[in-house]
C-alpha cells in the first residue's frame, strides 16, 4: 500500500479522493460503500475522525485497507497532490452544513474545504453528499437509531447553491451517490 506521504504520483492509475467531514449523516453506509473501491484515499476533518469514534468506527481497519490522510496541518499539503494529477475525482461523503457553507463561500480554511477548493482549480469533478438536502430528512444516531431533523433555510440554501458549482455534483442518498461514484469511475 504506498504511504500517506507520497508526493508524486508514480502509479499508473490516478486515485479517487474521499473526504469525510463531522457528520454521521449515514456515515456508516458512505464507508461501507466506499471501502468496496479500489485506488481511493481516505481524507478526514477533525470533526470527521470524532464522529467515526461517536459511531464505533475503528480508524486502524480503514488504514489496513487505504491511505488515511487526516487533518494536522495548517497548510492541508495533501492538497497539492491534485496538481500532480493524482486524482480523477474527488468524494465528499457525508458533508456537514459547515463545510458545505465554507465551501460555498469560498473559504478553504481546513484539509476538507481545502481539497475541494484545489478540485475545482484543477477541474476535478467533485461529488457531494450533504447532510442537509431536504426540509424534513431522517437519519440515523450512533447505535443504529433514526430520527428526524429539520434543517435551517439557510442550510438548505447552501447546499442549492452549492448544487450551481462548475465540476460537482450533488448527490441527496447514499443511493444516489453509489450510483454516481461508479458512473464516474465507468467514464475513466
Amino acid at each position: 500500500m504506498p504511504s500517506p506521504q507520497i508526493t508524486i504520483n508514480t502509479m499508473t492509475t490516478q486515485r479517487l479522493a474521499w473526504a469525510i467531514t463531522g457528520s454521521g449523516h449515514y456515515i456508516e453506509e458512505c464507508l461501507e460503500f466506499m471501502l468496496t473501491l479500489d485506488n481511493v484515499d481516505l481524507y478526514l476533518s477533525q470533526a470527521g475522525e470524532e464522529v467515526l469514534k461517536m459511531y464505533g468506527i475503528r480508524l486502524e481497519e480503514i488504514k489496513a485497507k487505504m491511505p488515511v490522510y487526516r487533518d494536522k496541518a495548517a497548510s492541508a499539503p495533501p492538497v497539492g497532490l491534485f496538481y500532480k494529477g493524482y486524482y480523477h475525482t474527488f468524494v465528499m461523503a457525508p458533508t456537514t452544513s459547515n463545510t458545505i457553507a465554507k465551501c460555498v463561500l469560498g473559504i478553504a480554511d481546513s484539509l476538507v474545504t481545502n481539497l475541494y477548493s484545489q478540485a475545482g482549480k484543477c477541474r476535478i469533478e467533485s461529488i457531494v453528499y450533504p447532510c442537509d438536502t431536504a426540509p424534513e430528512i431522517e437519519t440515523t444516531a450512533p447505535g443504529n437509531k433514526k430520527f428526524m431533523v429539520y434543517p435551517r433555510p439557510i442550510d438548505l440554501e447552501a447546499t442549492d447553491k452549492i448544487r450551481s458549482f462548475p465540476y460537482t455534483q450533488v448527490v441527496d442518498d447514499v443511493d444516489r451517490l453509489i450510483v454516481a461514484v461508479k458512473t464516474r469511475l465507468a467514464t475513466l
